[in-house]
């Protein structure tokens, strides 16, 4: 290829690498960037820090005798005009709970997200002729899982309020509340905020 050539194809690479889209790691730590009218990973995590905290600070866990509570999660029912995968939420929560040494989560039974079938799927095992393959001892006997006492369940809401000609205002309500699988009695409940204002041009879905 001669000299001209070479040149062309220079120039259509640099032109090529020039147009090629910027990418950034973002630092969650300390995420300057730009609000969105819809939710992403800081509203999340501002809203499940908030209401853990609050719950924490209500001593609503503090269990008479000492030990822990063993706390399942129930439904979360996203009510927005966004397509949001509630387990994203729920386990931020769960893992805040499970952070304060107050509470143990239970893979037994649960909402979407929650419960582990593997736990089920053994025990099929256990009753079936695969488990003579196995060493007795190892295999979960029955009457052995620990029912929950508590359930946190909760949901998400959306309101679009208009602003002024301009700009528009949009609202996301995270709902928590904690039920004693008893008695049925509400123990604790939390309602948060999240508010943006923005362009009528920006969409929040």
């Amino acid at each position: 290829m001669n000299i001209k050539g070479l040149l062309i194809l220079a120039v259509v690479a640099m032109v090529f690498v020039g147009c090629a889209p910027k990418t950034t790691n973002i630092d969650i730590t300390n995420d300057a960037g730009k609000a969105v009218m819809g939710l992403d990973y800081r509203d999340f995590d501002q809203a499940a820090s908030s209401m853990i905290q609050s719950l924490i600070a209500s001593d609503t866990l503090q269990k008479p005798g000492g030990g822990r509570y063993v706390v399942t999660t129930g439904r979360i029912v996203n009510d927005t005009m966004q397509r949001i995968d509630t387990d994203q939420l729920m386990a931020k929560i769960e893992e805040e709970l499970m952070n304060s040494g107050q509470v143990v989560m239970t893979s037994a039974v649960g909402g979407k997200g929650a419960s582990d079938e593997m736990i089920y799927e053994m025990r099929d095992v256990r009753d079936s002729a695969q488990g003579e393959e196995f060493k007795q001892e190892t295999l979960a006997g029955k009457k052995t899982l620990v029912a929950p006492e508590l359930s946190i369940a909760g949901k998400i809401l959306q309101r679009n309020i208009k602003y002024d000609k301009k700009t528009q205002q949009v609202e996301y309500y995270f709902q928590l509340q904690l039920t004693d699988l008893t008695s049925g009695l509400r123990f604790w409940q939390k309602e948060t905020l999240v508010g943006k204002r923005g362009s009528n041009k920006s969409v929040s879905w």
